[in-house]
């Protein structure tokens, strides 16, 4: 076997293992390295293989996460049309991967407290200039920052996740209460 079809088959398995570990993370956050193990059909030694500790496999779930969330936002348009539409557009291009947003938001306020993560950084800065375009259209109310709008948004959609797994919400009504909770608070009144 070539070393390219080799290294191509590592990779698939490495992707493999790490969407079978953010399925079970984003249900169970306090999953064990041996329940992420079993999750993904392999040992324990191969997932050590893989990824060091759980901080490696930390470290590889949010390089996918943010891959995941910037192809979410680059589909929502967020430059187009009014802010109110580009916001609307976000919650339903981010709701496939919200749980797994929620747990990597938590975890990157855990794991990244002494150093900010770049890939967080352009996706904070993405998200905040769509809430500054709309208080610049006179869209958004203007007393409220677009750093806190972001991290409100990263809430709801978090919490949103959480209450549609635990079946508190029906699923198909995660873009409408997110939506209509977050516009209604940042929308300015005439």
């Amino acid at each position: 076997m070539s070393h390219s079809v080799y290294g191509r088959l590592m990779a698939v398995d490495r992707e493999q293992i790490l969407r079978s570990a953010a399925a079970l993370l984003t249900r169970k956050s306090t999953a064990t390295m041996d329940e992420v193990a079993k999750a993904a059909g392999i040992s324990r030694a191969t997932l050590h293989r893989q990824f060091a500790g759980r901080d490696a496999l930390i470290k590889a779930l949010e390089a996918l996460g943010l891959t995941q969330l910037e192809a979410a936002l680059d589909a929502a348009r967020l430059d187009e049309g009014e802010a109110t539409g580009a916001v609307r557009r976000l919650v339903a291009e981010v709701e496939p991967v919200a749980g797994f947003l929620a747990f990597l938001v938590t975890e990157n306020q855990l794991f990244e407290a002494e150093a900010m993560n770049e890939g967080w950084n352009r996706i904070d800065d993405r998200i905040s200039a769509l809430f500054r375009r709309g208080q610049e259209s006179g869209e958004f109310r203007i007393d409220l920052s677009p750093a806190w709008l972001t991290e409100a948004l990263y809430g709801l959609v978090g919490s949103g996740a959480w209450a549609v797994q635990d079946g508190r919400v029906a699923a198909k009504d995660f873009q409408f209460m997110i939506v209509e909770l977050l516009l209604g608070g940042v929308r300015r009144s005439a």
